[in-house]
């Protein structure tokens, strides 16, 4: 009888799932979802997360965010804002470049100047359009100067895209050596400084990136402690490994997740077309497909809880059932198109959640005759997908992602508003300017909402230090510590 049961214990224990095994000694081991790591200039270009990730650990800002996404010490050990709120003045920390220079505020004050210059490619270089300067008033010491308030400064300049580089040489936390690994892997490491009689403490992290596929498999199998860099696009793919108890982590993230039309003078520059495509996608039905905790459908540019920005009301067709409304959609696009519906080409990642919104897309507009399918080319597409984290918790960021130069399809009057806004001195007039802006965007249809973006993680039982937050941004430190003891 023992010779049996153990013959059935052996298969059983051969399928603990990950949260089980044994959890692997010495250095972390955290994967981002992407391309192979490496260390860019925000100047050339947007970021990948595995980049950013890079980028934000071994190259930290005058502040940085730590695990819950609060604002705490970068490059910078303390900082003061002027009651006007005009004027931001950072004390550099005592630190070396790795050659065993000094860190100057000058040099600090020339690589952000850099960042915001004309030819810079900064992505979040318009958030900062406010600066009017950036000055270093001793040699530790750096101010920034605005032409306006600006509140969410500090979350902009936490962001990898802010973060102080000279070449490949980065101030921090980590110092990073490349082992020649998969996945441009890099080893992490930084010292803890103890008290008189106690001995540094060290970190150390072992970074790399994976195709989800990969990463997930291997988080499965015990190989690494941390993914990350999840979306909505291969979120399907994890429900196909046994992962264990509960390893799978959303962040409330904010921004924009959802569709904008890039063919100026095609078939879609009639707004009463586009309003009647965002009447008939049934976006309870996708979000509820996703299964994300918390996630709710938005028909709005705008979302709640942005500073000094009313919650924005809900048009009135949006808590009808599409079925409800679907008679009528069908008659307006008899009336708007005619018998002769095009197709409607949508560029879209890949992935088995990117699959899954094209079904809901080909299953609601193909239900008021209307042929959807995937295009073969950016180029090619009627509908682009947005699918970004906000950098701040002002609508600023989110309104401007519409303007003119930066969108195909635009609304001018929106842009006045705009101006305006980035103009007044006063934070209630700048914020009915910019609700404003919002509403025309809305009413023009140069947006379809479907949600909040999707952000996913996986973290083992090993990894105690971490948390979700509405930025997306995972620091790499103090992975092993409980949240509060950092």
């Amino acid at each position: 009888m023992r010779r049996l049961l153990a013959l059935f214990l052996i298969p059983a224990l051969m399928l603990t799932p990950a949260a089980c095994r044994r959890q692997p000694q010495g250095m972390l081991r955290a994967v981002v979802i992407g391309d192979e790591l490496k260390l860019r200039d925000p100047i050339a270009g947007p970021l990948s997360p595995p980049d950013a990730e890079l980028l934000e650990n071994v190259a930290q800002g005058l502040v940085r965010f730590d695990a819950a996404g609060n604002i705490v010490g970068g490059l910078a050990e303390r900082w003061n804002v002027s009651d006007d709120g005009l004027s931001y003045i950072f004390r550099i920390a005592s630190k070396n470049w790795h050659d065993g220079t000094k860190i100057t505020a000058q040099q600090v004050a020339r690589l952000i100047k850099r960042q915001l210059a004309e030819r810079s490619r900064n992505p979040l270089k318009d958030s900062l359009g406010a600066v009017d300067d950036v000055v270093a008033m001793t040699d530790r010491v750096i101010e920034i100067r605005l032409l306006a308030p600006r509140p969410n400064l500090l979350a902009l300049l936490a962001q990898p895209e802010f973060a102080i580089l000279r070449g490949q040489d980065g101030t921090g936390p980590f110092s990073p050596v490349w082992t020649g690994g998969p996945g441009g892997e890099v080893h992490l490491s930084r010292e803890l400084a103890a008290g008189d009689d106690e001995i540094n403490q060290r970190e150390d992290v072992l970074l790399s990136a994976a195709s989800a596929k990969d990463a997930i498999g291997d988080f499965a199998r015990g190989k690494s402690d941390l993914v990350l860099g999840g979306t909505f696009a291969d979120l399907p793919l994890t429900s196909r490994f046994r992962l264990g108890r509960d390893p799978l982590r959303f962040d409330p993230a904010s921004g924009l997740f959802g569709l904008v039309p890039v063919q100026a003078g095609g078939k879609l520059d009639n707004p009463e077309i586009r309003r009647l495509l965002a009447q008939a996608f049934d976006r309870s039905a996708f979000v509820d497909a996703l299964q994300v905790p918390g996630l709710a459908p938005r028909p709005s540019l705008l979302e709640p809880g942005l500073d000094g920005t009313p919650a924005p009301i809900s048009p009135t067709w949006f808590n009808t059932p599409v079925t409800d409304r679907l008679p009528a959609l069908r008659a307006d696009a008899d009336r708007l198109i005619g018998k002769n519906k095009p197709v409607i080409a949508v560029a879209l990642p890949q992935g088995a959640g990117a699959d899954l919104l094209l079904r809901q897309l080909q299953h609601d507009w193909g239900a008021i005759g209307l042929t959807v399918e995937r295009a073969p080319s950016a180029a090619a597409a009627d509908f682009a997908l947005i699918d970004e984290v906000a950098p701040s918790s002002s609508s600023s960021w989110f309104v401007r992602r519409f303007r003119c130069g930066v969108a195909r399809i635009c609304d001018p009057q929106a842009d006045l508003l705009m101006e305006a806004a980035r103009e007044t001195p006063v934070p209630a007039q700048r914020y009915a300017l910019l609700s404003q802006a919002a509403a025309r965007i809305d009413n023009e249809q140069l947006f379809i909402p479907i949600a909040a973006p999707v952000r996913w993680s996986l973290v083992s039982a090993r990894v105690q230090g971490f948390a979700g937050n509405r930025y997306a941004r995972h620091t790499l430190t103090d992975l092993q510590e409980q949240p509060g003891n950092q």
